[in-house]
């Protein structure tokens, strides 16, 4: 058996929904352990386009559970239209295939209402607006509702009496009205009962799981730069996202996890605010843009494009003990005559091979770049085995050029959205035999 953890090895946005799909043919459970709807996971099946924003991305690989653990906030307006609109397409189709972490935290609507307004006034972070960060600072104030309450009615009417206390007063300083708490308990109840045949205590489903030898994959729902402790703080998400989050959110000791494999673009994107070095004000970063229809799965709202950050890189491997590297989105390169990779950061006269976390050297960081020949456009339908097709010369060595700065080797590397456009070289439920 293998426990595998999946993360985001920039700032989101990497391809994780698709590398996640391809793993999880040989995964058994597939875990989300942070994060809410502000996540969008953009998988593409025999030409069909899926968006996940709260179950996993293995929902599309039959007989896999998808599990959502005790670290996620949980919005049930988009747990339940999730649910259907997967039922309507034949998954899902059993009690088995869903786990809800009982003691996750709720979304409420006045949570997004508060990261609404917030998100109005100047020098806002730049969110998704989905009440992920107010559902957190309920959680950390003792006054958030969780999933399990909605199993008891009187118990959860008394949690959300006080949690609306609790946030109104934030929301009186934007003259904003509370919430109508009968219409709320009401909506969310009747919400309630369509999850409850999911809701159990998923810490420990996936202990005995992996006791019971069976293929374990975590999913990261944002990149490691999004870390609330670690990433460019204040522009951050709420939540963990390296890979250690995964043992926080879950409920799983460090000593279970096997591998861990970062998720990286073959060139680099940020939505919302915060620094970015090597982003791009010119054509070739609108090229980017257009090519790689880089506009979020949660917004719509375009991303910021610019070229590979290998000092950025090489911090997020640190941080979450990377073994293991999928470069996505090759195919957008494709066409170029050369492509740039920034190696080093310069500063006040100092050369940094890695990304500094404070924000004013963050902002006077000057990219040192690499450059490297391009290639053409690769073919569609890559075999996705070992040994299947070969990469053009110059897109092979810009492959290789990324794991040697690193110091990590490449195990997946994409060429297309679809599952068959994919080189696939090392397969941790596979390849590597792990016990």
């Amino acid at each position: 058996m293998a426990v595998v953890v999946v993360v985001g090895a920039q700032w989101g946005d990497e391809g994780k929904g698709k590398v996640v799909d391809l793993l999880t043919e040989h995964a058994d459970i597939v875990a989300r352990w942070g994060g809410g709807a502000n996540a969008g996971h953009t998988i593409v099946v025999e030409g069909k386009k899926y968006v996940t924003h709260l179950i996993p991305s293995g929902v599309l690989r039959p007989g896999v559970t998808c599990v959502l653990g005790e670290g996620m906030v949980i919005d049930p307006r988009t747990l339940v239209e999730e649910m259907r609109a997967f039922r309507s397409h034949g998954l899902l189709a059993r009690n088995t295939d869903l786990v809800v972490a009982g003691r996750a935290h709720l979304t409420f609507p006045h949570h997004r209402d508060l990261d609404r307004l917030r998100e109005e006034e100047p020098g806002a972070i730049g969110t998704t607006r989905r009440g992920i960060g107010p559902t957190y600072e309920s959680k950390a104030s003792r006054t958030g509702v969780r999933v399990e309450d909605l199993l008891r009615p009187d118990r959860f009417r008394r949690n959300v009496e006080r949690n609306v206390h609790y946030v109104s007063g934030a929301l009186t300083r934007y003259a904003a009205a509370p919430p109508d708490v009968d219409a709320l308990v009401k909506e969310y109840l009747a919400l309630g009962e369509e999850i409850r045949p999911f809701v159990r205590d998923a810490s420990r489903f996936l202990y005995d799981q992996i006791r019971e030898g069976r293929n374990v994959l975590f999913e990261g729902a944002h990149g490691v730069l999004l870390d609330l402790d670690h990433g460019t703080y204040p522009f951050v998400t709420s939540s963990s996202t390296t890979a250690g989050g995964a043992c926080a959110g879950c409920g799983i000791g460090p000593t279970s996890i096997d591998t861990v494999i970062g998720i990286v673009k073959a060139y680099a994107t940020r939505v919302g605010n915060g620094p970015f070095p090597t982003e791009l004000h010119d054509q070739m970063g609108d090229r980017l843009r257009e090519v790689g229809s880089e506009f979020g799965s949660t917004t719509g709202r375009p991303r910021r494009c610019g070229w590979l950050d290998i000092p950025a890189l090489r911090l997020t491997c640190r941080l979450s003990g990377i073994r293991a590297l999928a470069l996505t989105k090759l195919d957008v390169l494709a066409g170029l005559d050369r492509v740039n990779l920034c190696v080093q950061y310069r500063l006040a006269g100092r050369t940094l091979d890695e990304m500094p976390l404070d924000l004013d050297d963050l902002a006077l960081v000057e990219p040192v770049y690499e450059t490297l020949p391009g290639w053409p456009a690769l073919s569609a339908g890559v075999a996705t085995t070992s040994g299947g097709a070969r990469l053009h010369e110059a897109a092979e060595r810009y492959v290789a050029r990324i794991s040697e700065l690193v110091g990590v080797p490449l195990a997946l590397v994409s060429v297309g959205p679809g599952r068959d456009e994919t080189i696939v070289r090392d397969n941790p439920f596979v390849a590597r035999n792990v016990s």
